[in-house]
């Protein structure tokens, strides 16, 4: 964790959430007595703001070693963070026609900075994630990103399901990557503002936003294979994208 920004202590870790510091995991030691109000108001204000919390064995802070740590420490996000609800207003009063990315429990640090460095490629206008739930944004992430996280606005958001209604409300059209459909994806229509949902690793997009998307995009693949990688899976349609809204009108495939 040597480029990543901590803080330790329970006060200086309440006035971090309070200041609205990007906190992108929070660190409780495994075991730590939690009696008094100081450390009760942490956990409070953690679970209000929906900040990440993870128990650790006491290994975890030998970095932190002749620190008054308490037994909690925090990494800062290294990037700011945003809400779509302030972006995509902003978009459109610019004129452009959106392209966003939501990302369900995409927990693969890899596959992470593989699709935002995809996505930023591609020309999405932003990435949308999980508060909870999802790669850590760090050092690691912005390596595998080739640094496109500082490229691309990223959105934290606290309830996905309610993002997605309001970007449907606003006139997005909803796309989910799964095998769960007989359309593929390059018989969809990408030219209008759209969404793109990409599930997680193991269990896919979870059925609730399924339920709810617009379209349902298929990528095939030979009998015995099993599917796509899902930072690739993303590559294949966001370039879909991009040829149907740059290319399409112009050239013949």
């Amino acid at each position: 964790m040597n480029k990543l920004e901590i803080v330790y202590g329970i006060h200086p870790l309440i006035e971090a959430i309070r200041s609205k510091k990007t906190i992108s995991k929070l660190f409780f030691q495994r075991g730590l007595k939690q009696g008094s109000n100081a450390y009760k108001k942490l956990i409070s204000i953690s679970k209000k703001e929906n900040i990440p919390i993870q128990i650790v064995p006491k290994q975890k802070f030998y970095q932190l070693k002749n620190k008054n740590h308490q037994g909690v420490f925090a990494i800062l996000s290294p990037i700011k963070t945003y809400q779509i609800e302030d972006l995509l207003p902003i978009f459109y009063e610019k004129g452009i026609n959106p392209l966003l990315v939501i990302l369900d429990r995409i927990t693969d640090v890899r596959n992470f900075g593989s699709i935002i460095r995809t996505s930023a490629c591609a020309g999405a206008d932003a990435i949308i994630i999980p508060k909870k739930y999802t790669a850590m944004i760090g050092s690691d992430s912005i390596k595998t990103s080739s640094g496109a996280l500082f490229k691309v606005p990223i959105c934290q958001e606290k309830n996905i399901k309610n993002t997605i209604e309001f970007l449907m409300n606003s006139g997005l059209k909803i796309v989910s990557a799964t095998e769960k459909s007989n359309i593929y994806w390059y018989n969809i229509d990408f030219s209008g503002p759209t969404a793109l949902i990409l599930g997680n690793e193991e269990k896919g997009i979870s059925h609730k936003y399924l339920e709810i998307s617009c379209e349902k995009a298929k990528i095939p693949s030979i009998k015995g294979i099993s599917s796509l990688n899902v930072s690739v899976a993303c590559g294949v349609i966001l370039y879909e994208v991009f040829r149907q809204r740059k290319f399409q009108s112009k050239t013949h495939f």
